[in-house]
């Protein structure tokens, strides 16, 4: 179950990334609107990290969207550099509070 939301919080990170295309229909549109915010992101990449994925995952994943070539189509979109800074910036700041069974809560 964990390799599947790692693979959810890959997915969710490129399309936020990404952003809306330029010839989205209105359905789309209407959807990220309601889904596609940054708090609504952060928030499913939360209980991502709930479910196993760990936050040094999501700094790594996003460190690998900012370098790697394979991303560059993920780049490449205006305004998706400042996407990808914001999730770094929630993702650095907050502490993540989680409690498995295996694993403590941690406070800072």
């Amino acid at each position: 179950m964990r390799d599947w939301h790692v693979k959810h919080m890959e997915q969710t990170l490129i399309r936020f990334v990404r952003g809306l295309s330029e010839n989205a229909s209105r359905w789309e549109v209407k959807l990220n609107n309601k889904y596609g915010k940054i708090g609504r992101v952060c928030k499913r990449i939360d209980y991502d990290i709930k479910h196993g994925v760990k936050n040094e995952e999501v700094l790594t994943f996003l460190e690998l969207i900012r370098t790697e070539s394979i991303y560059n189509d993920v780049r490449s979109p205006e305004g998706s550099l400042e996407r990808l800074n914001e999730l770094q910036s929630y993702f650095k700041e907050t502490p993540q509070l989680y409690n498995n069974w295996d694993s403590v809560v941690t406070t800072q």
